[in-house]
């Protein structure tokens, strides 16, 4: 069954979401994101300038097969794109499609009203299924 974690009362759910990808990129895992266009092609420029020592390799939606399938990370609106890979992370409203297909799921919840309002949905849809979820209240955890 997959694991899924809410990692929630973030300020800044772009630059969480690099810090993530690089700690499961040196963990070689392979990760998807999946969320809007707009919220991936944000996501895509932050990845180029997050770090200026640490280059993390990803692929969006609009690259070659070949190089997506090469990406350890993977940018796509799509989850059912993204399959095969370790861990799926969603900075979408809804339910990915697919997302019991991954090893592990985690959603980054930011505190707008917005952004909680859709995550406490995802919250019942998956308990409903029988998921037990993890929390990761990140207003509680020291900035990296």
């Amino acid at each position: 069954m997959t694991q899924i974690e809410f990692h929630f009362n973030t300020t800044e759910r772009l630059q969480y979401a690099c810090r993530l990808l690089r700690k499961a990129h040196g963990q070689a895992l392979r990760m998807g994101v999946v969320g809007s266009p707009a919220s991936l092609r944000q996501l895509d420029a932050a990845l180029w300038a997050f770090s200026e020592v640490d280059f993390l390799p990803h692929s969006t939606a609009a690259a070659s097969p070949e190089i997506q399938n090469a990406s350890p990370i993977r940018l796509h609106p799509d989850p059912l794109q993204l399959s095969g890979l370790d861990v799926l992370v969603n900075l979408g409203d809804d339910v990915p499609t697919g997302f019991e297909s991954f090893k592990r799921l985690i959603e980054i919840v930011a505190t707008d009203d917005h952004g909680r309002m859709t995550a406490r949905q995802r919250w019942r849809h998956y308990t409903a299924q029988g998921y037990t979820l993890v929390q990761h209240d990140l207003s509680k955890t020291a900035a990296s």
